[in-house]
């Protein structure tokens, strides 16, 4: 298995005469040729999801060379490399086993005698079993009372992921009945964001989860320490109220100011972490290891999927070329998420973090410079929000911006009403099926101000309604459209060393070791 620059291959060379005459969408889903566009560029996913193409510059000749490049680079083998256990984080020098909390994809990952399959699963049950503990008040507060309400004390991937994924099944558990316990999230060091969550709790009857892998996170810490502050002037017992998420080794785990611990390991980058314990803890609470089990296996199969060496049948890996595709050959460099569902309000937060922390590089696997550009700029906004917002310029702008859309064909509420001839469903559907082509089409207009130019690409992932599975299945999607990516770019998409530099300085000001322009500034914010 070769690990070389994208701009090394036979196929980059391919793809940019490719790139000389893109497709013009603007013609190409115009009248009935749209229609068998539609009709023909889309692959099925797992769990009833369909990826649909049709409106991105593609053709069967970018398609064929795509795949070259596919298999030139070996992706699906690097893939398979990961799941097997092979060091794959070079900066770290650690494997990547995310995917393991799912499903057992390939080998036996085996290190220090402990098989890491076997070491999630047993953590994911531990935190399942506490929650229905939980849930039949055999775990109570010291007045012997039942929690109500979990509170996850995190920040990154330790937030944005786990919340994304509550606020996507919030409603469907209402309606399903399958809502055990309120959650919430604190995540900035901001006292404004603790105080404002711990002001709308019952604290006698919260559980408070802190997730740290480290043990040393700062902003974490310190939002324990304002939370036990709480607990304490309330005249509460912190210990009764706390748990945690932690590595085996940090100062958390096995210790008794918690009343349980769960842990990950170095093989679990955090905003690849939802589906280990940093996820499995809040979300068993708030809608039982049951719902989390479900999560789980719309994941794996969506995993399973991602192993299909044919681009046309890999909705992952198809999804991630055209992206590079767009990115190194055609020049755009923002992508737009815009769900139509309010039950994916944060998800476009977590891609934005999962994305652009990922492969955000701009050296190699290997510590060199690279030649081209790399990860684009995440963005987005639930429609039909961002229509009365951004979409301005999405469609009339002097950039492109490539769009990945989500739709859903029923409501998770399972309540609407009929307004002047269609419900609220069919007015949101159809909006995004009108985008999608006014990014295409656009608009022909003697007035400039009116002219709508077209020829925006856009793709769409359309499912029947978000359910745990589905919800899997979409969180397995886009990350493993990003590691497509991170290995089409030859980069490391599994470290983070970019996030660690304004850390390092913050704790020189905290420790009034600073000089020059950085004293300024901290004299500026009054710190010191």
């Amino acid at each position: 298995m070769q690990w070389i620059n994208f701009d090394k291959t036979e196929s980059y060379k391919k793809l940019q005469e490719i790139a000389k005459a893109p497709v013009d969408v603007k013609t190409a889903m115009a009248g009935e040729s749209g229609a068998e566009r539609v009709a023909k560029y889309k692959v099925p996913m797992s769990n009833g999801l369909v990826y649909s193409y049709a409106a991105k510059q593609v053709d069967d000749t970018l398609l064929d060379a795509l795949q070259g490049f596919a298999d030139e680079a070996q992706l699906t083998d690097k893939y398979a490399a990961l799941y097997n256990g092979e060091i794959i984080n070079t900066g770290e020098k650690r494997r990547v086993l995310h995917q393991l909390c799912r499903s057992q994809l390939g080998d036996d990952v085996v290190i220090d005698g402990e098989n890491k399959r076997d070491f999630y699963v047993a953590q994911q049950k531990r935190a399942g079993e506490f929650a229905k503990k939980v849930h039949a008040g055999e775990i109570v507060n010291e007045n012997g009372e039942k929690y109500t309400t979990a509170v996850q004390i995190g920040i990154g991937g330790s937030d944005l992921g786990p919340r994304a994924l509550y606020l996507a099944l919030e409603n469907w558990a209402k309606v399903n009945g399958t809502l055990k316990m309120e959650a919430k999230f604190i995540s900035n060091v901001d006292p404004d964001d603790a105080s404002a969550v711990l002001a709308g709790t019952d604290l006698a009857h919260a559980l408070f989860i802190v997730v740290s892998k480290s043990g040393t996170t700062l902003e974490t810490l310190t939002n324990e320490m304002f939370v036990k502050d709480a607990l304490e002037k309330a005249g509460l017992d912190p210990s009764k109220h706390m748990l945690a998420v932690t590595s085996a080794t940090s100062p958390l785990a096995n210790n008794p100011a918690y009343l349980d611990s769960f842990y990950m390991d170095d093989f679990i980058g955090g905003r690849y972490s939802s589906s280990s314990c940093v996820g499995g803890a809040i979300l068993s609470l708030a809608f039982g290891p049951e719902i989390f089990d479900r999560i789980m296996a719309g994941a794996a199969a969506e995993d399973a999927l991602a192993k299909n060496p044919d681009i046309r049948k890999n909705p992952a890996l198809l999804d991630a070329l055209i992206g590079v595709y767009e990115r190194n050959f055609l020049g755009y460099g923002i992508t737009a998420v815009l769900p139509y569902s309010q039950a994916l309000i944060r998800f476009p937060a977590h891609l934005q973090q999962l994305d652009m922390e990922s492969n955000g590089k701009s050296v190699n696997r290997f510590g060199e410079p690279v030649d081209y550009v790399t990860g684009p700029v995440i963005f987005g906004e639930p429609g039909t929000n961002g229509q009365h917002s951004f979409y301005q310029l999405l469609h009339q702008g002097t950039d492109i911006v490539p769009i990945q859309f989500l739709g859903f064909k029923n409501n998770q509420m399972e309540n609407d009403v009929i307004i002047e001839g269609s419900t609220s469903q069919q007015k949101l559907s159809a909006n995004v099926a009108a985008q999608i082509m006014a990014f295409a089409c656009g608009k022909d207009d003697e007035n400039p101000n009116k002219y709508f130019a077209g020829g925006r690409p856009s793709s769409i992932i359309v499912g029947d309604k978000v359910t745990p599975e589905s919800l899997g299945a979409i969180l397995a999607h886009f990350e493993n459209k990003v590691m497509f990516q991170g290995f089409a770019w030859n980069i490391n998409s599994f470290d983070q060393e970019g996030v660690q530099l304004g850390k390092l300085l913050a704790k020189k000001v905290l420790a009034k070791n600073t000089d020059g322009a950085l004293t300024s500034y901290s004299e500026l914010l009054s710190i010191f």
